[in-house]
C-alpha cells in the first residue's frame, strides 16, 4: 500500500485506492502507468543526453541550439523573457547570450519601444544552422520510425504532441511539488 505524504489524501482500497490531490485524484493504475511514462522519459533523457554530449564534441551545444530555436520561434525579445521560454535564470541566458553573440549566431537589436533596452534576435547564420539541424533531425527521426504504420506514426506524433502540451502546462506545478518534497525531505533529516 503506498504512504500518504504530507497535503495528500488516499481514499479506498486495493486496486481501486486512489491518491486526492487539491485538484484531482490519481489511481494505482494511474501511478504504474505515470511510472511507467516516467521511466520511459527517464530513458528518452538519457538518449538524448548520450547525444547531446556526441554532438558537442563536434561543437554542436545542446544549451546553445535551445536557446537559439526558443528565440527563433518566439522572435525577438528581451533577455528575460527568453530566459522565461527556457525556463532558466536571466543571469545564466545573459553568459549564455554572450558567447552566442560573439559567435553571431545571436544579434542585440534596439527595443523600439524603449531605446535603453536591447532585444535578442536570431542572425542569418543561426537560421542557416537552425535549418540544416532541423532538416537532419527530421530525416532521421523518419528513418527511425520508418518501419511502423503510416497509422500508428500519426497517432503517436499526435499523442506526443498533446503530452507536450499538457506538459509545458504542468511544469510550474510539477517544479513547486518537487520542490516541497525536497523542503520536507531535508526537513525529515
Amino acid at each position: 500500500m503506498m504512504q500518504a505524504s504530507q497535503g495528500v489524501g488516499m481514499v479506498g482500497t486495493g486496486s481501486d485506492t486512489t491518491v486526492t490531490g487539491e485538484t484531482s485524484q490519481v489511481s494505482e493504475a494511474d501511478i504504474e502507468l505515470g511510472a511507467r511514462l516516467g521511466d520511459a522519459m527517464m530513458g528518452l533523457g538519457r538518449q538524448w543526453a548520450s547525444v547531446a554530449q556526441q554532438l558537442a564534441k563536434v561543437g554542436i551545444d545542446k544549451t546553445s541550439m535551445l536557446l537559439i530555436s526558443a528565440l527563433d520561434q518566439i522572435g525577438p525579445v528581451r533577455s528575460n523573457v527568453l530566459a522565461d521560454a527556457v525556463y532558466s535564470d536571466p543571469s545564466t541566458i545573459s553568459r549564455q547570450v554572450a558567447g552566442l553573440v560573439k559567435d553571431g549566431l545571436i544579434e542585440r537589436r534596439a527595443d523600439p519601444a524603449d531605446g535603453r533596452a536591447s532585444l535578442l534576435a536570431v542572425t542569418e547564420k543561426a537560421q542557416v544552422l537552425l535549418e540544416a539541424r532541423r532538416h537532419q533531425r527530421n530525416c532521421s527521426l523518419a528513418r527511425m520510425l520508418a518501419h511502423w504504420p503510416d497509422g500508428d506514426r500519426e497517432r503517436f506524433v499526435e499523442l506526443l504532441e498533446r503530452f507536450l502540451v499538457d506538459h509545458e502546462r504542468a511544469i510550474p506545478n510539477f517544479i513547486n511539488e518537487h520542490a516541497e518534497l525536497m523542503a520536507r525531505s531535508k526537513g525529515e533529516n
